[in-house]
């Protein structure tokens, strides 16, 4: 485990210091993600909108991509379940016959 250190992040133009046994610059990344999505939200809503508001419309976008690749996770699963029961079905058809 790495020692806890203080980290300042800019997100959605505050400045935000906090202690974590994260990685610096993995956070600095993870701030850039969630700029770049306000950046994509346009110059409006960035002039009108608090910085809270920024980032709960942000939050919610995440959510939203991260309930997705949990669904699409659970598909591919059960997908390659089913495809490898039905290969171990034909196989053991053939060692039988």
């Amino acid at each position: 485990m790495s020692p806890k250190r203080t980290v300042t992040l800019e997100i959605a133009g505050a400045k935000y210091r906090m202690t974590s046994d994260a990685d610096e610059e993995h956070l600095r990344r993870l701030a850039e993600m969630i700029n770049e999505r306000i950046e994509g939200l346009g110059q409006k809503a960035q002039r009108t909108a608090t910085p809270a508001q920024l980032l709960a419309v942000v939050a919610l976008g995440l959510a939203d991509d991260l309930l997705t690749a949990e669904q699409r996770r659970v598909h591919v699963e059960q997908v390659t379940r089913d495809s490898v029961s039905r290969a171990i079905a034909r196989i053991d058809e053939r060692l039988e016959g």
